[in-house]
């Protein structure tokens, strides 16, 4: 993973530049997590099918947007998935399942071959678990409801300042967590 953000010009940042060999190096790539994310999401094959082409169609157009010095490629096609289906399914005036991601990946956790989750994706969701209560539940409102900041004040009933300070310094948390992780210096790895 660490080769990805340091090593040569990723996908994202190839098909960043324009080139058309990224595309399918891409969908190669990330076709299968893209496509486990949509099943969890969508109730029939139908819209996943739907939903992994509208996903995608957001990957080429804002993969400009990655930065290799802050998350790997997974992750940011994972969050980038993930925000782009909840938002299908509320545009469609349809709630996500009311089971949470953290319970289904839970659940699927016996059946490696379909979970599809790179290592990765999994040492973030264990630095926000270890989060103070209102960093995590801010920054899991942000990551995964894609909620606005004033949303999460809204709901969490907190003033707008300490939901930015929360988010800024619980990403700063999850950063330092996986810093250590890569050294091997730390206990997630």
């Amino acid at each position: 993973m660490a080769s990805e953000r340091t090593g040569n010009t990723g996908v994202l940042q190839r098909i960043a530049a324009g080139e058309a060999d990224a595309v399918n190096e891409c969908l190669d790539r990330f076709g299968g997590l893209v496509w486990s994310l949509a099943r969890r999401f969508c109730a029939n094959p139908t819209d996943a099918e739907d939903a992994v082409q509208e996903v995608f169609t957001e990957i080429w157009t804002k993969a400009d947007r990655y930065k290799p010095e802050v998350a790997s490629e997974k992750t940011f096609v994972t969050m980038l998935a993930r925000r782009r289906l909840i938002d299908m399914l509320r545009k469609r005036g349809r709630a996500p399942r009311e089971t949470a991601i953290e319970d289904v990946q839970l659940a699927s956790q016996p059946q490696p071959s379909t979970m599809e989750r790179s290592e990765e994706v999994e040492r973030v969701e264990r630095a926000i678990d270890e989060l103070k209560p209102i960093q995590r539940e801010a920054l899991r409102m942000a990551i995964y409801d894609n909620c606005t900041h004033a949303r999460i004040a809204e709901v969490m009933d907190i003033p707008l300042g300490t939901v930015k300070t929360s988010i800024r310094r619980g990403l700063q948390r999850v950063r330092d967590a996986l810093k250590v992780d890569e050294t091997g210096d730390g206990s997630g790895a």
